[in-house]
């Protein structure tokens, strides 16, 4: 990823405590050419997510299609993770999209927007959301 993008990445992931620590786990892409087997593809990285996601781990996968959330929605979620005691796997999918066996998988779908978004934009994005959320349960200033 370019500079910016895990700049950007660190400023809000660095903002948050301890409880609510955002760690990044990048997942290989297969290399992709004309003659590439997509269906092939799609289930090697999905394979390859599902090995990082922990046990026990609630899996939200971040797709289109999926529940657009306010702010103040995902502050509620944030809360609610927080007091079950489990860890939260947010995935992205590649290319073609998130594998259907990871999306069966997911206890929620979270779509950022309707719009297409690039990975390094989603990454920055979902931090910054993220860290958003927390100040919001905190009473910190930085939400309004």
């Amino acid at each position: 990823m370019p500079a910016w993008v895990n700049s950007g990445f660190s400023e809000y992931a660095r903002r948050l405590p301890a409880q609510c620590a955002l760690e990044l786990r990048e997942v290989a892409l297969i290399k992709r050419t004309k003659n590439t087997d997509t269906r092939r593809a799609q289930l090697a990285e999905g394979t390859r997510m599902l090995d990082a996601v922990g046990r026990g781990d609630r899996i939200v996968a971040l797709e289109v299609n999926g529940h657009g959330w306010s702010t103040e929605t995902l502050a509620q979620k944030i809360s609610s993770w927080s007091g079950s005691g489990c860890n939260v796997s947010l995935l992205v999918g590649g290319p073609e999209g998130m594998l259907p066996e990871i999306s069966d998988r997911a206890e929620l779908k979270w779509s950022l927007s309707p719009l297409t978004l690039p990975h390094p934009l989603v990454r920055i994005v979902v931090a910054e959301q993220i860290y958003r959320a927390w100040t919001i349960l905190e009473h910190h200033p930085y939400h309004r």
